[in-house]
């Protein structure tokens, strides 16, 4: 496979059913199908769904709801028997998703969880969150890392994200990110598709991932230097390689990254970041 495609392959987990799309069940689910076997179906990752909604989600998909692999978002406030009731099930759970801050808690909610199951741990970007990646690392869990919303205040500043990425880089701790991540670069755009939406400058997820690499080597201030770049020519995504000014990415490192390092990011738009990408001539 050729560099964007090693980026690229599964790693859009598709969150229709969440703002700013906020689609139903039944579009959300139709969407996934018919990705799935589009032009671009190697990038799909898993379809994101809260575990109160399983219910409906059956209703929606029928049939076809067996060959849909999931991410579970599930309260920290669960009990085991209730994650269990998600787990002992025919559908295809391959992880969970809960936010949560408090390292008591994620060690007693993984405490029986199958080490296979993946489970993603929402830590908040602020002072003090070494704590609660020290319980996610030692719990063999996944961080999941927040990088916009629907207002201007839900994006974090580069040097948080960088920060956030050292923490996680040095434990080793897989991470997958959500929200605000609809462009591969990061530029001005509306926050929702409300014609009076606010814009604020978002989070491209090319330039996310390339931090994730220069994270993971240990390359802190170029990596918040990447995740800064606002040029598109600044970037060339070529067969072997992706380069970025006078630094190269080689297929090693890409595919390193994604199986070790940053596994998915969750977005309500399939299409947005595709598209974009096919606009830049990189796709």
């Amino acid at each position: 496979m050729s560099a964007i495609e090693t980026l690229l392959a599964g790693l859009i987990d598709y969150a229709g059913l969440y703002p700013p799309a906020a689609l139903d069940m039944g579009t959300a689910v139709r969407n996934y199908l018919g990705y799935r076997t589009g032009k671009h179906g190697f990038a799909l990752g898993r379809f994101i769904v809260d575990a109160t909604r399983l219910d409906e989600l059956c209703g929606a998909a029928g049939g076809a709801v067996s060959d849909i692999p999931l991410s579970v978002i599930v309260s920290a406030a669960a009990s085991h028997d209730s994650i269990g009731e998600v787990l002992d099930t025919d559908l295809q759970v391959g992880s969970i998703e809960i936010k949560c801050s408090e390292p008591m808690t994620i060690r007693r909610i993984c405490e029986g969880l199958p080490r296979q199951l993946r489970r993603f741990f929402e830590v908040p970007i602020r002072p003090g969150s070494s704590e609660t990646i020290d319980a996610v690392a030692s719990a063999g869990a996944c961080a999941k890392l927040r990088m916009g919303g629907v207002v201007p205040d839900a994006f974090p500043s580069p040097g948080d994200v960088i920060a956030w990425l050292q923490l996680v880089a040095d434990r080793r701790v897989p991470f997958k990110a959500t929200a605000g991540l609809h462009h591969p670069i990061r530029a001005r755009h509306r926050l929702t598709y409300s014609l009076d939406s606010p814009c604020a400058v978002m989070h491209g997820f090319l330039n996310l991932f390339c931090a994730a690499i220069f994270a993971y080597d240990g390359e802190f201030e170029l990596g918040r230097a990447i995740l800064e770049e606002e040029n598109p020519v600044a970037f060339r995504l070529i067969p072997d390689c992706i380069v970025w000014r006078t630094h190269e990415f080689t297929l090693e490192h890409i595919r390193t990254i994604r199986k070790d390092f940053f596994t998915s990011f969750g977005s309500c738009s399939f299409a947005e970041p595709l598209l974009d990408l096919e606009a830049f001539g990189w796709l």
